[in-house]
């Protein structure tokens, strides 16, 4: 994620009013609906076992997420309206169980549950705030592979988080875009919305005439109907954390190219965005191989970027594989954006706390990018950080980045602070160590989840120091440190 002050500035239109219609359920989910009955009732609770807890005791965000089972994929279809902003889905979520399960628990926001089964079998479902418990015919044992289907419609909300950032289900001048960071997804899809249980995805999205559906992964298929509704099938076979899943419905300009290496790269733009976007495919191929250099192998089978024109947004998404950019953007916010495949798409962190693992390498990376294209030294950036004197080092004393309050879990200090922690780091093992400890930290943990501990660990494991007081000092002191307080042995 990256906040409004390096997206470049462009004209800006007001939302226009929408009106509300409200369709027919789309006849695949009333074949559903016919075939299994009410999800509501009439079924019998499973007599043994135990339900999954609600939340996985995220520090953040204790009620986020949800235990007992493990999702390995997530299969929607998705028909969306966009003149009433109506979205009827399906939600094919296939897990499997961790403990014995009577019952077990989505999260979910807002939009209307028609009927829910468990391996084809109705199950009972209740509601209580953001939290979807589904209770099965029988118990599911632990180990078990199972699958629920979850029929929903409605209209899917906008949600403004305690930092007044706005995600879930938002909606543009000429469509919607959904962004989840940190818990905006349970508003689209009923899941386990937590960063550490990541799985696979198949996102089908049928659009009326005219429109256009991007979402991660690569482009499986695109079917027109007779009427002109178009259904466009998006797979990722990478592990994602759902908080990156994104549907972005609206008028765009496609191009679909590749890099010399042969990755494809989807770049889709708002016409309105067209002139100030220029270089932004171009720009994209150059990010990737050069991060490739420094950080390891690209993480993924494909990528590419959308951007928007969303006046209601002023923050920039690393949705998987395609960041999302409400404007125009400038270089350093697509690279910011890229870097994060690696850092923070690929290795995820394990809970919210850990939110510097994820901004702190690609703001470092905007640093390293200034100076290869002829800006500022890395160093010169780090002092005027320190000094105050550079326009995004404003409140980065405000807390320490490896102790982020739920709150402001995406303030400044996690940027430019987290990247000052790089810095430091840098300085006391020297670059060959350093960029060694990058490598070897997206490879040892590409596709999964880890946590500051065992990013301090490698650390030292590689230097052969003892950097305690350098983490101690810059990572989690509350105080500004000395200018030079980088003392190692």
């Amino acid at each position: 994620m990256r906040t409004d002050e390096h997206i470049s500035d462009g004209g800006r239109r007001t939302l226009a009013p929408r009106r509300l219609l409200r369709g027919a359920l789309p006849a695949a989910l009333l074949l559903v609906a016919a075939c299994t009955g009410d999800g509501g009732g009439g079924v019998a609770a499973a007599a043994a076992g135990q339900p999954g807890v609600a939340g996985v005791g995220d520090p953040l965000f204790p009620r986020l997420g949800n235990g007992g089972y493990d999702v390995r994929h997530y299969g929607l279809t998705l028909d969306y309206v966009p003149e009433g902003n109506e979205l009827h889905g399906i939600a094919v979520v296939k897990a499997r169980a961790k403990q014995e399960l009577n019952a077990f628990n989505l999260d979910f926001k807002g939009l209307k549950v028609r009927t829910a089964l468990v391996d084809g079998k109705s199950a009972r479902v209740s509601r209580k705030g953001d939290e979807l418990t589904v209770t099965p015919r029988s118990t599911i044992g632990k180990g078990d592979e199972f699958e629920a289907k979850i029929v929903y419609d409605g209209t899917p909300q906008r949600v403004v988080d305690a930092d007044d950032g706005k995600e879930g289900w938002v909606e543009t001048d000429d469509g919607s875009v959904s962004l989840g960071e940190p818990m905006g997804s349970m508003t689209w899809f009923p899941g386990n919305h937590h960063p550490s249980d990541k799985a696979t995805y198949d996102i089908d999205v049928t659009v009326p005439k005219g429109f256009t559906a991007v979402a991660n992964g690569e482009l499986k298929r695109k079917k027109v109907a007779e009427d002109g509704r178009t259904t466009f099938a998006w797979h990722t076979a990478e592990p994602m954390a759902s908080y990156l899943a994104s549907v972005a419905v609206g008028d765009f300009t496609v191009s679909e190219t590749k890099t010399k290496d042969g990755l494809p790269v989807y770049v889709a733009i708002d016409p309105d965005e067209a002139e100030r976007s220029k270089g932004v495919e171009k720009l994209i191929p150059k990010v990737v191989e050069w991060g490739s250099g420094l950080f390891g192998p690209y993480p993924f089978s494909g990528t590419g970027a959308v951007v928007d024109n969303n006046p209601d947004v002023d923050y920039a998404l690393e949705t998987q594989a395609k960041p999302y950019f409400p404007h125009a953007p400038d270089d350093l916010l697509v690279v910011h954006e890229l870097v994060h495949q690696w850092f923070g798409n690929s290795v995820s962190p394990r809970t919210w706390r850990d939110m510097w693992l994820n901004e702190s390498f690609p703001s470092y990376a905007e640093w390293m990018w200034e100076e290869k294209t002829g800006g500022r030294t890395v160093e010169k950036i780090f002092q005027d950080f320190y000094d105050g004197t550079d326009k995004l080092s404003k409140n980065i004393w405000d807390f320490p980045p490896g102790s982020p309050p739920a709150d402001d879990v995406s303030g400044d200090p996690v940027y430019g602070r987290g990247a000052m922690v790089l810095h430091k780091l840098r300085v006391a093992v020297g670059d060959k160590t350093f960029f060694d400890i990058l490598r070897t930290w997206t490879k040892e943990h590409r596709h999964g989840n880890a946590e500051t501990r065992e990013f301090i660990d490698l650390c030292e494991k590689k230097s052969g120091k003892d950097l305690g007081k350098l983490f101690e000092a810059w990572l989690y002191g509350k105080a500004k440190p000395p200018r030079g307080a980088t003392a190692v042995s």
